[in-house]
């Protein structure tokens, strides 16, 4: 099945890619990884709209859903611009009040979710919460926490789970910085010692459990960007790089090795388009086509990455290259919020029981 955007989505995609070509070229962005301070494109990004999109109204956004922001995703991951702000906002934005997440998307401060990003959001990272609502634990590698103004944290008392406000300059918290081998995304290692928080109005299981979700559909959506921009790399270098006097291009082994990255890329697309459209509309198998675009995306994006740096030889393998801007941006989806394994494993859960043989 090809996935066919609507006219309004496409010229959404070409504005938004031609705005990301001037304004994120690779100097830019290898500016911005070398020195850990991405707060030059998040704020041009805030002004220019961008971070808005795809979001409710009602919270400030733009209008538009899930499809609208993995179409962002994707162009983000295309150009390996910094994300990390964007996404984590993203994520935590409908679990917040009108109010505040309309101030967040208007530019008053980041937040993120307060859940390891080595594995899918849950319940497992939650800190203790007392009765006056104190929070004290602490949170691994929590996406764009260096970043975040607000902190949406899950944590469990003795009425059992919830979601708590924090803020991350609260004198109870503390927030240190850890990078990533990929440069364009960053996380924070938070520690609550007697923060207060503040109660929020949702479900802690099922809220985490959309979020989750939609987690899993932007960081496909990432990987698939970052898979077409390393395709386009490939095949322009394949037709520039000559070996017995012809462009390497025209030897077998390098159409096959690119055909297989472009089926890779049409089928992710159709994949992670979908599932953002069934996790959007609350169909009976979100999970299940979320958990495949998770699975399956990254897991292609990280094979087109090995076989984009056998194209390009040496080459390929050099600081100067941008490939690595990418090849990085894919290796670091294949392990955000679970590699593709706990991906997988969720899709057999969901499967029912083969009758026995015989």
């Amino acid at each position: 099945m090809r996935w066919e955007l609507s006219e309004e989505q496409e010229m959404f995609t070409e504005a938004l890619d031609g705005w990301l070509e001037r304004f994120a070229g690779s100097a830019d962005v290898r500016k911005w990884g070398e020195s850990g301070d991405p707060s030059e494109f998040e704020q041009k990004f805030l002004e220019e709209g961008w971070f808005s999109a795809g979001l409710p109204e009602e919270i400030g956004g733009q209008g538009g859903g899930l499809l609208e922001l993995a179409l962002t995703a994707e162009a983000l991951g295309r150009y390996a611009a910094p994300s990390s702000a964007w996404t984590a906002s993203v994520l935590a934005a409908p679990l917040l009040p009108a109010d505040i997440a309309a101030d967040v998307l208007a530019g008053g401060g980041f937040a993120a979710v307060a859940v390891d990003s080595a594995r899918p959001f849950g319940t497992a990272d939650s800190v203790r919460v007392d009765a006056d609502g104190v929070l004290t634990g602490s949170v691994s590698a929590v996406l764009g926490a260096d970043r975040a103004g607000l902190l949406v944290v899950p944590a469990v008392g003795a009425d059992g789970p919830g979601l708590f406000l924090v803020r991350a300059d609260d004198p109870g918290v503390s927030v240190e910085p850890r990078r990533f081998l990929d440069p364009s995304r960053s996380a924070a290692d938070v520690r609550f010692e007697r923060a207060e928080g503040r109660r929020l109005d949702r479900d802690a299981t099922a809220a985490l459990a959309d979020a989750g979700l939609r987690a899993a559909v932007l960081v496909a959506a990432d990987s698939l960007g970052a898979m077409d921009r390393m395709l386009r790399l490939a095949v322009d270098y394949s037709g520039q790089r000559q070996q017995f006097g012809v462009p390497i291009g025209s030897f077998q082994a390098v159409k096959h090795a690119a055909a297989t990255i472009l089926v890779s890329v049409e089928a992710g697309r159709s994949i992670a388009y979908y599932a953002a459209a069934s996790v959007d509309l609350g169909l009976a198998d979100r999970a299940v086509h979320a958990s495949v675009a998770k699975a399956q995306v990254t897991r292609n994006a990280v094979q087109a990455a090995d076989s984009a740096l056998v194209m390009h030889g040496a080459i390929g393998y050099t600081w100067e290259h941008d490939l690595h801007l990418l090849y990085k941006r894919a290796k670091l989806d294949e392990k955000l919020f679970g590699g593709p394994g706990v991906w997988n494993e969720k899709v057999a859960q969901a499967l029912p029981l083969l009758p026995a043989a015989g």
